[in-house]
């Protein structure tokens, strides 16, 4: 490992980006690497291609890309051998680089993720929904894909899977994981040490918003050819969901409230089982409450999506809030 590109697409991070980069600029001197700032910026108005310049980044106007194609044109314009994708608002530990130096020198994985957590000034849902990935990752694992908020990998890999397929709006970072994978990579997730995420949702409207965006490309996989039972298990499930809501309101209108309460509360079902999955929500009511709203909230914002998907309908990702 000689020369790490550190890749951070942007859409008017001004207010983010620049402890984001000073961050990374941090970790690779902690870690004795030579390193290249890349800023694929996707059309900016805010300043955030300024401020990067200032700092050493490299730009790249990328106006009207999606996230994946963003990605790629900062791999295919760096010089790296490894790869290194963050998103503008993630504030990455000193040690980060120095933790991908150890797993690929003793061989643990060839593809690195860290957990993130919100602040503590974020919101509670902010704060709880990430929570919920602390808790299926609360230790060393190799998973099946990882996010790209921010993932280490040699640029060898990278482009035996030809990096992110540019088609998908979103789900760009779960594709390439589960392709990554298939190719006999080793995608490691580690607890600690720890990122901190500036990009919470401030508002309900964001967080659903953003739910929205992440599940939309679950119809194109559909339409592609490429969606396997493992991919669409969350959409399917999301899919019954909104079967019990309607029947429940077919109870209603039938005049038959029994019936109704029961479809509604069976609802309920999938939101406490995916919330009981993880194994501290059992010691942490509250959080369990909480995780509990979320994850019926999402599901049905997953149906939603999905319809939108096979009709063809964009779901946009949302403004800050």
């Amino acid at each position: 490992m000689k020369r790490i590109a550190i890749i951070v697409p942007t859409l008017d991070e001004a207010a983010r980006l620049g402890r984001t980069l000073e961050a990374a600029r941090r970790a690779a001197e902690h870690a004795g690497l030579e390193y290249e700032l890349i800023v694929p910026d996707n059309g900016s108005r805010d300043g955030s291609q300024a401020l990067a310049r200032r700092l050493g980044a490299r730009v790249l106007d990328c106006p009207g890309m999606n996230i994946g194609a963003l990605r790629n044109r900062g791999a295919a314009a760096s010089s790296g051998d490894c790869l290194a994708f963050l998103d503008a608002d993630m504030e990455m530990p000193p040690d980060w680089l120095t933790t991908w130096r150890a797993v690929r020198a003793e061989d643990r994985a060839e593809v690195l993720g860290l957990l993130h957590q919100a602040p503590p000034e974020a919101p509670w849902y902010a704060r709880a929904w990430l929570q919920r990935l602390a808790a299926e990752r609360d230790r060393p694992a190799l998973l099946d894909w990882l996010p790209t908020a921010n993932l280490c990998l040699e640029r060898a890999w990278f482009e035996r899977v030809g990096g992110f397929d540019e088609r998908l709006r979103s789900g760009e970072d779960k594709d390439l994981g589960l392709r990554l994978g298939q190719a006999g990579a080793r995608l490691l997730s580690l607890p600690r040490p720890t990122v901190l995420n500036w990009g919470f949702e401030g508002s309900w409207g964001e967080w659903l918003g953003k739910e929205l965006w992440r599940q939309s490309s679950q119809a194109q996989l559909l339409r592609k050819g490429r969606a396997s039972l493992r991919r669409l298990r969350f959409p399917l499930l999301a899919a019954g969901h909104w079967a019990l809501d309607a029947l429940a309101l077919l109870g209603l209108l039938l005049g038959q409230p029994a019936a109704a309460l029961g479809a509604f509360a069976l609802g309920w079902l999938p939101a406490v089982l995916l919330t009981l999955r993880h194994r501290y929500t059992r010691q942490r009511p509250l959080l369990a409450v909480r995780l509990t709203v979320l994850h019926w909230l999402r599901l049905h914002v997953a149906g939603i999506a999905l319809l939108m998907g096979l009709v063809d309908l964009n779901a946009r990702r949302p403004s800050r809030g």
